[in-house]
C-alpha cells in the first residue's frame, strides 16, 4: 500500500530502508517525547524490526516518509495498536527531520492516512497519543479535528527516565468527513 499526493509518498516500511533513515534518526533530541530509541544505528534496526514484527501481526502499518518537494527521505510514521474487532487504531512513531519541521509536509501525512484509515479502511477511530508537553504535535492534531479525550497520568518512561504524561486525542469517521474539507484547504 503506498499513500501519495504531490507532496509526499508513504511507502511500505523495510529493513532496506534503514539507510535512507539513519542520517535523519541521528539528529539529536529529534524524537525526546518519544520512548522509542533510533539514534544508534544499533537502535534504528531494531525500531525498524519492531515495527515490521508489529506488521506481520497485524497491529501496525509502518510507512517510510518521502517528500516529493525536496526530493528526500523524511522520516517514520505508522498505523499502530489496530484493533481491527473494534474498527480503532493510532497514528504515532512518526518522525521526521528538522529540516521538514513547518514545511507542511507532517500535515499532507496525517491527512493521507486519516482519509485511507476511514474511507477505504473502514475504521471508525483513529487516535493520536501525545507526551503533554509536546505542544507543537498537540496543536497539530486539534488542527486536524482531533479532540483531547484525557490525560494518561505519569504512563509511559522516556529515555532520559522521565515518565510521561500522555494526552489522548481521537478523531471519528464522522468528525473526519465533516472537517475533512476545512483542514485541506489549510494545507494548499
Amino acid at each position: 500500500m503506498i499513500l501519495e499526493n504531490e507532496y509526499v509518498r508513504l511507502s511500505p516500511l523495510t529493513l532496506d530502508d534503514t539507510h535512507h533513515l539513519a542520517p535523519i534518526a541521528s539528529e539529536e533530541k529529534l524524537i525526546q517525547y518519544s520512548p522509542s530509541d533510533i539514534e544508534t544505528p544499533a537502535a534504528l534496526q531494531n525500531y525498524v524490526e519492531l515495527a515490521l514484527e508489529q506488521q506481520r501481526n497485524g497491529t501496525g502499518l509502518p510507512f517510510i516518509v518521502y517528500d516529493k518537494r525536496k526530493e528526500a527521505y523524511a522520516g517514520c510514521t505508522r498505523y499502530m495498536n489496530i484493533q481491527w474487532k473494534n474498527k480503532v487504531l493510532e497514528i504515532g512513531s512518526t518522525w521526521i527531520g528538522r529540516v521538514f519541521h513547518g514545511s507542511g509536509l507532517n500535515g499532507h501525512m496525517k491527512y493521507l492516512m486519516l482519509q485511507h484509515a476511514f474511507d477505504e479502511m473502514g475504521f471508525e477511530k483513529v487516535e493520536f497519543r501525545i507526551d503533554e508537553r509536546n505542544l507543537r504535535s498537540r496543536k497539530a492534531v486539534e488542527k486536524l479535528g482531533g479532540v483531547l479525550e484525557g490525560v494518561l497520568r505519569k504512563n509511559v518512561y522516556l529515555l532520559d527516565g522521565f515518565k510521561r504524561n500522555t494526552c489522548c486525542y481521537g478523531i471519528l469517521k464522522e468528525e473526519w468527513h465533516n472537517t475533512r474539507a476545512t483542514y485541506l484547504n489549510t494545507l494548499i
